[in-house]
């Protein structure tokens, strides 16, 4: 069986009943309320400096060896 290249983590019974009726009295999908609530709460803690630093590792000019 093939291994997942992500960790998907379990979310508790009760909550995904929240989302499911929250997202329908919302009228959207279930992922796009998911999405917003885990971005309003941690768009400014360390685990989302830390996803965006291993997500896009700054620049580095490539150093060409000097020939022999």
């Amino acid at each position: 069986m093939a291994r997942p290249n992500h960790y998907s983590p379990t979310i508790e019974r009760f909550l995904v009943s929240v989302l499911y009726h929250e997202a329908r009295h919302r009228n959207i999908p279930m992922t796009r309320l998911t999405n917003q609530i885990l971005t309003a709460e941690l768009a400014e803690s360390v685990g989302w400096q830390l996803a965006l630093q291993s997500l896009n590792p700054p620049n580095q000019a490539l150093v060409a060896s000097p020939g022999k």
